[in-house]
């Protein structure tokens, strides 16, 4: 569509774009290495079988090209072991395939675009208060300079209309009085930390829990980093154990034969949050199962899962408590249906007094996107 002043706009016969055979192939190759928690070679194997019913691949454009098309681009590369026997003078041995961090990072972009749809880097976060002042936001209200407001505030159109109106166009000077300056707003800081439940239930009964979830946590990450540049955020998993991940293994996240140990979870998230100076913090769970493990004095792991046990239990809702003492509420994503389950759930929230949706998987990247927005927009205390 293009506009002419003369004729208006005028409308053309859409030509779609055309998109090269590695781009068609490396966006399935993306989700795929989602699935396999970053094992390149599982992945291939599942281009190959996809292939065969598919017809990804043709004659002009094989699964050896776009392995060659990887590696000249810098998404993967190859650890060689340096004991393998084999003539290795040419670059060209055989080793194990791994991601490399634009691989990483890409499997994040596509994360953010699959889940919350493309956005544009912005410069500074968004996250709004009532407090005005020394901002980072102006907001179109004005008022009379007062000593100690930043020079960079003056509004230097209306402080020359001032000045018309207060000395005249024959005598037309600044001073003090006739200054103008603009208020703005604080952009506040928020600091998350998302904690994924890796326990052994995410994979049971036929559905894959985890993946969705690993899809969130480098959508949210990769969110925050493009339009919120000034907030932090923070990854844990908990099992028997919780312990924090770095960002770039978010790829590689997988579940392992654990029980629940919530507990620990919420330990480890308000000791993060504990050191961060933002005054706004938040916590973020994904879980699908009941707390069923606990780490006691000894280091020894108490382990219930036959229903909701007192024990446990009792020891979640303190760690609600204290939370909201500290002015942390938890979002409680509970990707479970039980209702039982949800019932800890509704207890639990009402502890910390945050909030819980209890809608299963789907939508849970919007419902965490959407959460993540109104919560920005609480006001600094």
């Amino acid at each position: 569509m293009n506009f002419n002043y003369g004729k208006g706009f005028t409308f053309s016969k859409h030509i779609p774009e055309e998109i090269s055979h590695f781009e068609r192939v490396f966006d399935i190759f993306k989700d795929i290495l989602t699935h396999t928690s970053g094992d390149i070679d599982e992945a291939f194997d599942w281009l190959e079988t996809l292939d065969k019913e598919y017809d990804i691949f043709n004659e002009d454009y094989t699964l050896q090209d776009f392995e060659n098309d990887l590696k000249k681009r810098g998404y993967i590369k190859e650890e060689i072991d340096p004991n393998q026997q084999g003539n290795q003078a040419d670059g060209q041995g055989k080793g194990k395939k791994l991601l490399t961090a634009k691989l990483e990072a890409a499997l994040r972009s596509y994360a953010l675009d699959q889940i919350f749809g493309k956005l544009k880097k912005s410069g500074l976060g968004n996250h709004k208060t009532s407090k005005q002042g020394v901002g980072d936001e102006k907001v179109g209200d004005h008022r009379a300079f007062q000593f100690g407001d930043d020079l960079n505030m003056i509004n230097m159109t209306e402080s020359i209309k001032n000045a018309q109106v207060n000395n005249g166009i024959g005598d037309l000077h600044i001073t003090e009085n006739d200054l103008i300056v603009e208020e703005t707003k604080h952009k506040s800081q928020m600091s998350t930390v998302l904690m994924i439940d890796i326990s052994h239930s995410m994979i049971l009964y036929g559905e894959d829990r985890i993946t969705p979830a690993k899809k969130v946590a480098m959508a949210l990450v990769e969110l925050i980093h493009r339009k919120y540049p000034k907030d932090s955020i923070d990854v844990i998993v908990f099992g028997n154990e919780a312990w924090p991940i770095k960002i770039k293994d978010l790829p590689y996240l997988n579940v392992g034969p654990y029980h629940t140990n919530t507990v620990a979870g919420l330990e480890l998230a308000m000791d993060i949050l504990r050191r961060k100076r933002n005054t706004n913090k938040q916590i973020f769970m994904i879980t699908d199962g009941k707390p069923s493990c606990l780490t006691l004095p000894n280091g020894e792991f108490y382990k219930n899962s036959f229903g909701l046990d007192e024990r446990i239990v009792s020891k979640c809702l303190t760690k609600a408590a204290q939370a909201r003492k500290l002015k942390i509420p938890i979002t409680t994503f509970m990707i479970a249906q039980d209702p039982y389950l949800r019932r800890f759930v509704e207890i639990f929230t009402e502890q910390n007094k945050g909030k819980a949706f209890l809608t299963g998987l789907s939508g849970l990247g919007q419902m965490i996107f959407e959460d993540y927005e109104k919560n920005r927009k609480r006001r600094i205390r």
